[in-house]
């Protein structure tokens, strides 16, 4: 079986970057039976998908046209650049026409959960190739029981929808590692950290309960990230740290004294895994998916109101209840290597289909 990949998101740094990465580098590790043609396209990147996968095939194709060719137009088959294939993966941004059983991943659907915090041309990109999700693609992978519920809201078959988690990226550093990245960002003593600086993220209510308790008198919060949609300036116990490397955040969480996951809205919650795999706790939403991944092993909070927020701080700051021991326990049920194999297993649907 031939197997193709869109692995073009792979570059950007973010929660879709994640899941590429790690999704192809499994499969090629477990799956030795079926060829797979990863391709990409990209103008000014080529160089930073190569660096990930070699073997990649980058075609000189920028976002805008990808959009007007085959989520417009919806013209000009994907076989005509890669050649007959059995199945066809799709992710975030275009919908080229194949003949192929195609499988798409839908990560979150905010942009039509939330057409307010999104660029009005950004929002008719993603209308556009929803459209061909709902019409061509087999099988479409969700990363959550809230994304399905979701994505079946817009008018999904339900049989045509799989659920698949995602899992962790980060892991506990060493303490040497630690005190020199807190020396590389100049941090000292005690502080919180809150990854994303977006009204998505729900930063500013982050902010608001950080003042409204007495965390602010004893820590500091860190924000990761290049704001958004957001105006912030650093105050005497608020740090914008801009844009950290993976290989920095992960100290920087095993460092902290908790997560500070409050977002309106997650297709998942990758932070929320890579925390308990840091060994902090965490405070994250009641809603979306955020309930459905910490499950019993993070404080639940109301997004909307600050008050909740702060007094969630507050908890996990007096004493995380246990919550390390249970986000240990919990982050077990979440693999890359299970996203593979359960990804490969809708591959295989290919076959049965002929």
């Amino acid at each position: 079986m031939k197997i193709a990949i869109d692995i073009s998101q792979i570059v950007y740094g973010t929660g879709v970057s994640t899941y590429t990465e790690n999704l192809v580098k499994n499969l090629l590790k477990i799956d030795k039976e079926n060829e797979y043609l990863l391709f990409a396209g990209s103008l000014r990147r080529k160089q930073d998908v190569l660096r990930i996968f070699p073997q990649a095939r980058i075609y000189p194709i920028p976002p805008t046209f990808a959009d007007f060719v085959w989520n417009r137009l919806h013209t000009f088959p994907i076989e005509k650049l890669i050649g007959d294939v059995d199945v066809l993966h799709t992710s975030d941004w275009s919908e080229p026409p194949s003949k192929a059983f195609k499988v798409t991943t839908v990560h979150d659907l905010y942009p039509f959960k939330f057409p307010r915090l999104v660029h009005p041309k950004i929002l008719e990109v993603h209308k556009r190739k929803m459209n061909w999700v709902l019409k061509e693609s087999k099988r479409v992978l969700v990363p959550s029981n809230s994304t399905k519920e979701d994505l079946i809201d817009l008018g999904m078959d339900e049989e045509k929808i799989k659920v698949v988690y995602e899992a962790p990226s980060l892991i506990k550093s060493l303490p040497k590692k630690v005190v020199e990245i807190k020396k590389k960002y100049n941090l000292q003593g005690d502080y919180l950290i809150s990854i994303g600086i977006t009204k998505l993220k729900n930063t500013e209510n982050i902010i608001k309960a950080f003042h409204l308790g007495s965390a602010g008198k004893d820590v500091k919060l860190v924000l990761v990230g290049q704001p958004v949609g957001v105006e912030l300036k650093e105050e005497r116990n608020i740090r914008i740290l801009g844009h950290v490397p993976k290989d920095d955040l992960g100290a920087l969480l095993t460092g902290s004294r908790g997560l500070i996951y409050p977002s309106l809205y997650e297709g998942f919650g990758i932070p929320i895994l890579d925390a308990f795999n840091c060994e902090i706790p965490i405070v994250t939403s009641n809603i979306s998916s955020m309930k459905e991944v910490a499950g019993e092993a993070a404080e639940l909070v109301d997004p909307d109101d600050p008050s909740s927020i702060s007094e969630g701080i507050e908890k996990i700051l007096r004493g995380p209840r246990g919550f390390i021991e249970k986000g240990l326990a919990r982050v077990k049920d979440f693999s890359w290597k299970k996203t593979a194999e359960e990804t490969l297993g809708v591959y295989k649907e290919a076959v049965s289909k002929t």
